[in-house]
């Protein structure tokens, strides 16, 4: 019974995190309860009090969740019902149906989350859940549990065969196996709107934010430009994305060589699929590409997703910019920011052309005195005033902000592009991991007969920020234990190392569907764009692994280890009869070992739970293979016994807890 409550006890605790705090006491209760009445201190819960119970917990999910169905809901159930079996166990099968909810429950946090630092618990409690049926199956035989537990591994290790031939040939629908996804995995990342200061909030964050495999040529540093929510509307404080404000762009002009990518995206809450700046499209029917050349997915990323791009750094456009467009963003509030309009004028005044106006801005940027910081003081009202002409130190949405600010007061249309920045290279697993600490914002300034220029007052102000990073720049940008990973050369190659390893597992493992199959298929010489090869294999699989453990049960199924046995055996009737009392050559162990407690009962204590112990390894209901590992106890008890008869009191111990 404790190897029964220890196994669905464990599968629970994989899951405790997702469960209610009602359900785990429930489950602490039954579990701590039905010990109790195995172990004769506590009466058995009545029938009546147990169907109570039952119609109550019910309710409670009910009332939880309000839904008996889905991930969430049917794990607490499952807890709960699987803790009312817990305390009407009494017999094998009972046993049985506990150890088979613990197998369900392990399931289930498997369909939850499947990282890699998961796994050891998961084949933890796989072994367990198998040692737990082993020792119900025979327990009656005397079976301690390192027996148990290296017959649940060979049974593991024989099935695993079977695990790996359906994992890669049996026929799945498109998509991901894990097809279930919890909600609250989302991780935080940029939104529909900047204010002074979040991004910078943001960038303290060392999490993982997306990982890129370029497939040929890598562009430079300063070209890694990941394009995400593209901001238009200011109010003088914060600018937000242009929900429903879309208009047709100008065609786009394609210079240079394109770069071929794909990218992984870690749990997020929102739309945006990060792109290399700037993306000509997708093939992926779950995005689409915006008309401000965001790539913007129909549901949010709320599990880890792949997808494929193509990119020039590099981009121009010949054609007018419409009227609706430049009026949309060139926009600014009225009465807001009047020092940033007298600067704007100024400038222009001096600037013979739209290109002039953005250098004596650049210009303006380089020498005014600005300074980049994490930390910088608290904006006043009018914002982009306070910045430009008092505080002058800030994070890059502050100089995105009052570019933008500065350009569409000179009249020429910006916007705000927020995104990522660089990434760092992960020599082990062969791509760029973007963290949330690369989080940057730049601006874009339309000029006519060239399009959309990407200008980063960032890096004007903060060159190294380009080439080196932001924490290289700025040390105490992120916490502590990030910064010591990050400057120990050891413990950054294991976190590169391991992160690689998790790459490998999810794009391996976990992100393994059809057209990974139908790639085996290929690789094994089968042509197949259907399910016809995948079954052929499939089958030709399953007879191999069968043929394979007819031949293993076979051999283990053969006669027993009977020489080894009989001779151990022989050698503790010998010692018997030097002590006094010799085996007849009709007795039989069981009648033996009765004979020895009536004539030599000094010796009973010590022989007859021998005698007995041989019995059951010679008549009883023992598998070849568990025979096999008894046997060897057996025989090592015998020698025991024979060096310890000068000290009979700590024989007589070692016997009684055998």
């Amino acid at each position: 019974m404790l190897w029964t409550t220890a196994a669905f006890v464990a599968g629970a605790l994989l899951n405790v995190d997702r469960i209610p705090l009602w359900a785990t006491a429930v489950l602490i209760a039954c579990a701590a309860w039905q010990l109790s009445v195995a172990a004769h201190k506590l009466p058995v819960l009545p029938k009546a009090a147990q169907l109570i119970l039952t119609f109550v917990l019910v309710a409670c999910v009910v009332a939880n969740f309000h839904t008996l169905s889905g991930l969430p809901a049917g794990t607490v159930l499952l807890v709960v019902m699987g803790s009312i079996k817990l305390l009407e166990t009494r017999n094998r099968r009972d046993r049985y149906i506990v150890i088979g909810a613990a197998l369900f429950l392990l399931l289930a946090a498997c369909l939850d989350r499947q990282a890699l630092a998961r796994l050891p618990l998961y084949l933890a409690e796989a072994g367990l859940c198998c040692t737990a049926l082993v020792v119900s199956a025979y327990g009656g035989a005397g079976l301690d549990f390192r027996v148990a537990g290296r017959l649940a591994a060979s049974s593991l290790l024989l099935a695993l065969p079977l695990a790996l031939v359906l994992f890669l040939f049996f026929p799945r629908l498109p998509g991901g196996f894990w097809a279930l996804s919890s909600g609250d995995e989302a991780q935080t990342g940029l939104g529909e709107s900047m204010s002074p200061g979040s991004i910078s909030q943001l960038t303290a964050s060392y999490d993982p934010a997306f990982r890129v495999r370029f497939v040929g040529a890598i562009p430079p540093a300063q070209e890694r430009y990941w394009r995400g929510p593209v901001l238009h509307d200011f109010d003088g404080y914060t600018w937000r994305h242009a929900a429903g404000q879309a208009y047709q762009p100008p065609p786009l002009r394609y210079f240079g060589e394109p770069f071929r990518y794909s990218v992984t995206l870690v749990p997020g809450a929102n739309h945006w699929w990060f792109t290399l700046d700037t993306a000509v499209g997708s093939t992926d029917k779950h995005a689409f590409l915006s008309y401000d050349f965001d790539l913007v997915a129909r549901d949010p990323a709320t599990q880890r997703m792949t997808y494929d791009a193509l990119s020039y750094t590099r981009t121009g456009s010949s054609q007018p910019l419409s009227n609706y467009a430049r009026k949309l963003e060139s926009a600014l509030p009225a009465n807001r920011n009047p020092r940033t309009r007298q600067l704007a004028a100024r400038l222009r005044e001096h600037a013979a052309a739209d290109p002039d106006f953005v250098r004596a801005a650049i210009e303006f940027f380089r020498t005014g005195g600005f300074q980049y910081s994490l930390t910088p003081p608290k904006l006043d009202f009018d914002s982009v005033d306070d910045f430009l002409f008092h505080t002058r130190e800030g994070f890059c949405g502050h100089y995105a902000s009052a570019f933008v600010a500065l350009m569409r007061a000179g009249g020429l249309p910006a916007r705000v592009v927020t995104g990522y920045q660089g990434g760092e290279w992960n020599p082990i697993g062969g791509y760029f991991l973007i963290r949330q600490s690369d989080a940057h914002a730049w601006a874009e300034v339309w000029i006519d007969g060239r399009g959309w220029q990407r200008i980063d007052p960032t890096a004007i102000v903060a060159p190294d920020r380009l080439r080196r990073g932001i924490l290289d720049i700025l040390p105490d940008a992120v916490s502590g234990g990030a910064r010591l990973l990050y400057s120990t050369p050891l413990l950054a190659h294991l976190m590169q190392g391991w992160d690689a390893l998790n790459t490998a597992w999810n794009e391996r493992i976990v992100k393994f569907d059809v057209n990974s199959q139908l790639g085996i298929l290929s690789r094994l010489g089968v042509h197949s764009a259907d399910w016809t090869g995948l079954v052929a294999v499939l089958g030709s699989g399953l007879i191999s692994w069968l043929a394979w453990v007819a031949w293993h049960i076979g051999r283990s199924a053969g006669p027993r280890p009977a020489d080894r046995l009989a001779r151990a055996y022989a050698r503790l009737c010998n010692k018997l009869a030097r002590a006094g009392i010799a085996r007849d050559s009709y007795e039989g162990p069981l009648a033996y070992a009765a004979r020895i407690g009536r004539r030599r009962p000094d010796l009973a204590p010590r022989a007859q739970p021998l005698l007995a112990r041989y019995a059951q390894l010679r008549y009883g209901p023992v598998s070849g293979q568990v025979a096999a590992v008894a046997t060897v106890a057996f025989e090592r008890l015998v020698l025991r016994w024979h060096v310890a008869r000068r000290r009979r009191t700590a024989q007589r111990r070692d016997d009684e807890s055998v």
